[in-house]
């Protein structure tokens, strides 16, 4: 059969010098390509590749003429949250479990995951896998997804061939945490969320309707209520300053925010103050327990030496008094002291997880004490969130109705007192 005219393109054609770079360490795409193979017919597919070049290079070493290559439109994908990782984590340990190859297992988890942004992650640590790196060292390449002790963890499961179990270790303890973590927010957001639309309401009542009332007043030639001038007042403020005031405390908290992430002095003193809150101060200090006693006991569980443990286990409460507590807890295991007594020196844990760690370290069970531990104190951020819901649902309605309520009444004390003396 006679070749082509076109088919001398591929085989004279050399590649780019840039092909042949080492790519590991290059960002890598998706491409849509469209060319003809050696008999003239027509096909196309998606490759992902570092450039353009290096997918008509790779299309010549097949035996096709480019024709078009550019870059894939990829749906947008959503932001890589700890819960997806906790999902992603719980299937491949699922899948290892059930004897499945490593790589085979990311490629089903990834294939099978609707957000487009996990896939792709999914998809580098796999290419990592197949050049030669170690699970952990792949999950190292992304630490915003994975942190330090994911990857530890992952490492211990690696080298004591029990990848599967460690796998099924973080997805719980990661799990429980989001979950926790949920639990809290939602504690912490209800009632903030309430007030915020308690004040747009009231804005929208002071700016919209309070000045509609005001040339009724002015008809009526008798003098108003205090109360009913305090509002006018306030109504009048708000129509002329509203915007400048909506400026400024807009630009207040853009400044706040952007002085606590920079700030480590202010996140001390913000931390701090929320343990002594009322009613959620309480409610802190226990997700904050459950939170370190989860994280010590996944670690130590492991077989992660106890230092290493309370190494990781410093930012895991995610309270600047705890990880300040266990950096001289390490200090002080360091040294040679039991974890208890060290436990003990800095008087921040409860008399009930000193005397359930000092029975683990003597029955050498710390790990499943440490667990014990955690699930009581998340059985009480439970039954403390529900309890304070309940807590706060009366208390709000009646915020609402003394500041809603005055406003009207305020409103209509002169309508009242004209009526009275008519």
């Amino acid at each position: 059969m006679s070749k082509p005219p076109w088919y001398a393109a591929l085989t004279t054609g050399r590649e780019d010098p840039a092909d042949s770079r080492d790519v590991d360490a290059i960002d890598e795409f998706l491409f849509d390509w469209q060319g003809r193979d050696i008999r003239g017919r027509l096909v196309r597919g998606q490759v992902r590749a570092a450039g353009e070049n290096q997918v008509r290079a790779g299309l010549r070493r097949q035996g096709l003429l480019a024709l078009r290559v550019q870059r894939a439109k990829l749906p947008r994908a959503r932001r890589i949250g700890p819960r997806d990782i906790a999902i992603v984590t719980r299937q491949l340990a699922t899948l290892l479990k059930a004897g499945v190859p490593l790589l085979q297992s990311f490629h089903i988890v990834g294939q099978g995951h609707s957000n487009q942004a996990v896939a792709r992650l999914l998809d580098q640590v796999r290419t990592d896998i197949e050049t030669g790196r170690e699970l952990s060292a792949a999950f190292a390449r992304h630490p915003l997804h994975f942190p330090a002790m994911y990857c530890d963890l992952v490492a211990a499961g690696e080298t004591a061939g029990m990848l599967d179990t460690l796998l099924e270790r973080l997805a719980t303890y990661m799990e429980k945490t989001e979950t926790l973590k949920s639990r809290v927010r939602s504690a912490l957001m209800y009632p903030a969320a309430v007030v915020a639309v308690a004040l747009v309401v009231v804005a929208v009542i002071m700016v919209f309707v309070v000045p509609s009332f005001k040339s009724v007043f002015a008809s009526f030639g008798a003098e108003l209520p205090a109360a009913t001038l305090l509002v006018l007042a306030l109504s009048e403020f708000l129509v002329s300053y509203g915007l400048v005031l909506l400026a400024v405390l807009a630009g207040g908290l853009f400044a706040l925010a952007r002085t606590f992430r920079r700030s480590q002095g202010l996140r001390e003193s913000v931390d701090r103050y929320l343990l002594r809150l009322p009613l959620f101060g309480v409610l802190i200090h226990k997700a904050c327990l459950a939170r370190w006693s989860r994280t010590l006991s996944t670690l130590f569980a492991a077989g992660v030496p106890l230092i290493d443990a309370l190494d990781s286990v410093v930012g895991a409460a995610g309270n600047v008094v705890y990880a300040h507590a266990t950096r001289r807890i390490r200090d002080e295991v360091a040294r040679g002291s039991s974890l208890n007594a060290a436990m003990e020196s800095v008087q921040l844990f409860p008399s009930m997880l000193l005397q359930m760690c000092a029975v683990g370290e003597e029955s050498g069970s710390l790990d499943a004490m440490l667990a014990k531990v955690a699930e009581l104190y998340e059985g009480e951020v439970d039954d403390q969130v529900a309890g304070l819901s309940s807590l706060l649902e009366p208390v709000i309605i009646v915020f609402l109705g003394v500041v809603i309520g005055g406003i009207v009444v305020a409103m209509y004390l002169p309508i009242f007192k004209l009526g009275q003396i008519t």
